[in-house]
């Protein structure tokens, strides 16, 4: 038996901004006036027409979403925090996909932000959002790094110093890539997205899927230290 629980409060550090409501309440809006089966079949996100939920991953784990309400609840795992359930944009990205993106797949290729259309036009606001928020919090704490991404579930990679292949959505993966620092040189990272991604989200998107990913091993990091 499925068993549902309340998502803990891990005090994610989500920017509290007013300007999200407006386009969750658009979002929101054109979500409830579409056809279920629609979205099913456009995303990927299986519908149970009985209990009126989609089943939606994130990031390891499992999430029931209402229709047409969008009320979500955490299906109960070993992850422990839940930030679809906490998160203002973690709810406007999925309901965002639900809303407008479809799912496509993926080839196997990993592209960088540089090759999502639009990526030249957004790079230093990713690559400060992102790429050395990424390598500033683990490129000198490794094994935590490593430590985090086993408890999400990801595939090692072999990549750089410390790499690993997470599932953020079904069939969509991102590769964190992070090279230590020494007594010479700064730590450095890289960021990939698996190259279905570009059909699905804007590159604006995409920082904020890897402000997502930070967060939550932000989130993790404390749980687990």
């Amino acid at each position: 038996m499925t068993k549902i629980i309340r998502g803990e409060n891990m005090n994610f550090d989500y920017a509290k901004d007013s300007k999200e409501q407006r386009p969750y309440e658009h979002y929101l809006s054109a979500y409830k006036s579409m056809d279920p089966k629609e979205i099913s079949e456009r995303t990927g996100f299986p519908y149970d027409e009985e209990t009126g939920n989609f089943t939606v991953r994130l990031m390891g784990s499992t999430y029931l979403v209402s229709f047409p309400d969008y009320e979500i609840q955490p299906v109960e795992d070993t992850i422990g925090v839940y930030p679809l359930t906490e998160a203002m944009n973690v709810k406007i990205l999925i309901i965002r996909y639900m809303a407008e993106r479809f799912q496509t797949p993926f080839s196997g290729k990993f592209i960088t932000y540089h090759e999502v259309p639009w990526g030249e036009v957004y790079f230093r606001q990713f690559q400060g959002r992102c790429l050395m928020r990424f390598a500033f919090s683990y490129g000198n704490k490794l094994e935590m790094f490593a430590k985090i991404m086993e408890h999400l579930g990801a595939e090692k990679s072999e990549e750089g110093d410390c790499s690993y292949k997470l599932e953020f959505m079904d069939n969509l993966f991102i590769k964190f890539i992070l090279w230590a620092g020494d007594d010479e040189f700064p730590p450095s990272s890289q960021i990939l997205f698996s190259d279905n991604f570009a059909a699905s989200f804007a590159a604006e998107d995409l920082a904020v899927v890897g402000d997502i990913s930070i967060n939550m091993m932000k989130a993790l990091e404390k749980k687990l230290s």
